[in-house]
């Protein structure tokens, strides 16, 4: 809803409020105002002219030489192109100086050897946009009515200082529709009286009824139709203030009969039409449903097919309008109308939706009608129609509306009660600020004590029990003056969950790593289901849960792994010359057992990973690193360390991975995931250089994760390092030696590190050296050597006697 403030002054007195801040107040109480426009650009020294003649260019044709009277001694020459221009008119002329909008100066210049002082505009020039220029003046000047005063300002004129209130409207505040229901909001706010619009008519002896009558087939469709009769209308331009509201509610004017009832329809959120009375060849109007396939060419010259769903308003015979919607090609008025017929009707909203949707129109009338019109305004805005026309149009009422009426028009009553809305606000207020507040929303009330009987006019049926009453008290009171505090009883405000902070925690570690998050979708295609899903996972022998409707091949079944769409990300940065990546994605997959889905599948929140091409580059220091099996096990033991949780790696084989860079991860002997770089087919086939992923259990982190912070007392005492290489077996692990070494050496081995591994040149065939680091500290006291020595050989004898081994010399 576009609401135009020069027109809302004529209803409350908003004098003294800038736009800027009664779009504040209007938001604050409920209504969104999604913006403010201007009517146009300020522009300065732009004022009525009258051309008192005006000739030919002596050297160009399409040029006219005018002299223009601007109230002042001395007359403008001005040269003019439009097509439009003409002795005799009243102009918008631009005096030399004068500034239109984007900044666009004007100048005393010579065309074509003749001295121009000044401008005359059209619409366009003075900054109104095209969509809202009249037909008639759109390619050409704007010509004023001869009532308007040379040398006057005309930005007043052409409503040119107005501002304009876009409404983000919810459906429930259909009353907001109208100017008269937003002026009703307005008074509320600022505790100002509505000034209504006349809607006396004065009418000629001759009867309506004596040439139409009314009959309402569909009186559940059709509670009401009136039918006004004008006569001897003439068919002209609008007055400019019509005109100049009508652009700025953003409908462009045709002629003063169709601005009239849209104008009334802005007013009052009332829609009307106009019919041709003569091109109706009827003088009986019939409201009925539409016979199956029945035809009807409406005002955009399009023919429809109809059905019984469809209401029409009919001579009787054929079909003259789509009720509410809109009206018939057949009796459309026009230049040559004389005479016309005038619907206010109200029409069922479901009706008229189902019609919208049918026929695919949808107008002004339509949408008033579907969101629902106030029943005590529908005569009411035939008769300001009719004034209008009387006054605008030079036509005469017939005395009397031909109607059909069984509408109901009673007004709803709502019970509320004073401790009940403090109780649910947080609020303090007496039962005379109630009482205030429901005056200032003209409602009518009936109170006893701290209850009031509230009666809701008509015009808000939004309104219909306690907490409907509930949110009008507590918007006009302000929702800034509610308490900040939470009601008692509330509980205690909201956290973090042990599961969110967990995930942030490691979120951030693996940001902090040097990767980024990415989201890809849950969706995939039938080639990458079964990919790379963890072995816990396949265990449970899940079965693909695809959907009914996908959105397209490649997004039809809930994914068992994150890694296929996150390597689908990997190969499209890398296909833009994107290598060196390193992604991480923390979302759930979906496991389900059954063939036929009868239930929800169960989801499992994993954590994946995927890092390709350089991990180090210091071109300085012609220094870098390409991302290996270490690098990402690197990341996945920090992640771990940072949690705190003892992880375990075993080299396995499987499918989709490289055969012999490739390990599951295990917590307490339970697997969890996977790390390793990917098969080579498989890099092929998503176009990828060597490529490493890592895929975890969150689910199962969560069980083991705790969340208490611990505290390790930092060491006193110095720590000794002791070196060992062992010569051991080819198949021999490190990982193993590495357990027998931390279990012989506890409590004093406080950490062992593998630092290297050598297999070749003056090794026996089938031998290898693995060469660890150990960490010798008491947080007790200083380690002797004697001490030391004596774990040390301890170590060295269990390893070679566990896995027949030998120090290397």
């Amino acid at each position: 809803m576009l609401v135009s403030l020069n027109w809302l002054k004529n209803y409350v007195d908003i004098e003294g409020i800038s736009p800027e801040e009664l779009a504040e107040k209007i938001t604050k109480t409920g209504i969104e105002v999604d913006g403010i426009e201007y009517i146009a650009e300020k522009s300065s020294n732009v004022v009525v002219g009258y051309v008192e003649s005006c000739e030919k260019h002596p050297n160009a044709d399409k040029l006219n030489l005018c002299q223009v009277d601007v109230g002042e001694e001395e007359k403008l020459q001005i040269i003019c192109g439009a097509p439009n221009i003409a002795q005799g008119q009243k102009v918008a002329v631009a005096k030399p100086g004068a500034v239109l909008p984007g900044n666009f100066k004007i100048k005393k210049v010579k065309l074509r050897g003749v001295e121009s002082n000044g401008m005359i505009c059209s619409l366009q020039e003075l900054g109104i946009e095209e969509k809202y220029v009249p037909k008639d003046v759109a390619e050409g000047i704007f010509v004023f009515p001869n009532d308007v005063t040379v040398g006057e300002s005309v930005e007043p004129l052409l409503n040119l200082n107005d501002a304009v209130l876009e409404f983000d409207l919810t459906p429930n505040r259909a009353d907001c529709l109208s100017m008269l229901g937003v002026a009703y909001e307005v008074s509320a706010i600022l505790n100002k009286p509505v000034n209504l619009p006349e809607e006396t008519v004065n009418t000629i002896d001759e009867q309506a009824s004596d040439h139409i009558s009314v009959e309402v087939e569909a009186e559940d469709l059709n509670p009401y139709y009136g039918a006004f009769v004008i006569k001897d209308v003439e068919i002209k331009q609008s007055p400019l203030w019509m005109r100049n509201a009508l652009m700025a509610a953003g409908i462009r004017p045709i002629n003063n009969v169709v601005d009239i009832t849209n104008y009334v329809l802005l007013e009052y959120g009332q829609p009307l039409h106009a019919f041709d009375y003569d091109l109706l060849q009827s003088d009986k109007i019939l409201v009925r449903r539409a016979h199956e396939n029945e035809k009807i060419v409406t005002l955009d010259d399009v023919e429809r097919t109809l059905s019984p769903d469809n209401l029409v308003i009919t001579n009787g015979t054929e079909p003259i309008a789509l009720a509410g919607v809109m009206g018939g090609a057949n009796t459309e008025v026009n230049d040559s109308t004389k005479t016309v017929l005038l619907e206010a009707a109200y029409f069922n909203g479901k009706s008229v939706r189902g019609t919208v949707k049918e026929t695919g129109l949808r107008s002004d009338a339509s949408t008033r009608y579907e969101k629902g019109i106030d029943p005590n305004r529908v005569r009411r805005a035939g008769q300001r129609a009719c004034q209008l026309l009387e006054k605008y149009a030079n036509g005469k009422v017939l005395d009397g509306v031909v109607e059909f009426d069984a509408l109901d028009r009673s007004e709803k009553t709502v019970d509320i009660n004073t401790d009940e809305i403090n109780n649910r606000l947080g609020t303090e207020m007496t039962a005379d600020e109630i009482g205030v507040i429901l005056n200032k929303l003209q409602f009518e009330y009936e109170q006893k004590d701290q209850d009031f009987t509230v009666t809701i006019p008509t015009r808000r049926q939004d309104i219909t029990i306690f907490e409907d009453m509930l949110e009008e008290v507590a918007r006009i009171y302000g929702y800034d003056n509610l308490p900040f505090t939470l009601p008692v009883g509330a509980g205690q405000a909201g956290a973090l969950s042990d599961k969110q902070k967990l995930r942030r925690q490691m979120k951030s570690f693996l940001q902090g790593a040097g990767l980024m998050e990415t989201t890809t979708y849950s969706l995939t295609n039938d080639n990458l289901i079964q990919k790379l899903i963890s072995p816990e996972v396949k265990e449970q022998n899940p079965v693909p849960v695809s959907l009914a409707m996908p959105m397209s091949e490649d997004h039809k079944y809930l994914r068992l792994s994150i890694l296929p769409e996150l390597l689908k990300t990997i190969s499209y940065n890398n296909n833009r010359n994107q290598n060196d990546l390193a992604y991480y994605e923390m979302g759930s997959i979906f496991i389900s057992d059954e063939k036929e889905v009868t239930k929800q599948p169960k989801e499992e929140l994993r954590l994946a990973g995927a890092l390709t091409g350089k991990w180090l580059d210091h071109p300085w220091q012609q220094e870098n690193k390409m991302v290996d099996f270490y690098v990402v096990k690197g990341i996945v033991d920090g992640l771990f360390g940072h949690l705190d949780i003892p992880v375990s790696y075993d080299q396995a084989i499987l499918s989709d991975m490289h055969p012999g860079r490739c390990a599951t991860i295990s917590v307490d002997g339970d697997v969890i995931g996977f790390v390793g770089q990917l098969h080579p087919k498989l890099e092929k086939e998503f176009d990828l250089k060597e490529t490493y992923v890592f895929d975890i259990n969150i689910e199962h982190v969560l069980k083991v994760y705790n969340s208490q912070a611990g505290y390790q007392e930092v060491p006193r005492y110095p720590s000794i390092a002791r070196d060992v290489a062992f010569i051991v077996d080819e198949q021999v692990k490190a990982g193993d030696v590495m357990e027998i070494i931390e279990a012989t050496g506890a409590p004093l081995v406080k950490q062992v590190q593998l630092f290297d591994v050598y297999n070749g040149e003056h090794l026996p065939e089938g031998k290898k050296s693995l060469a660890y680091s150990l960490l010798y500290q008491d947080p007790e006291k200083t380690l002797q050597d004697d001490e030391v020595e004596e774990s040390f050989q301890k170590v060295i004898e269990n390893v070679n006697e566990i896995f027949n081994a030998y120090v290397r010399s």
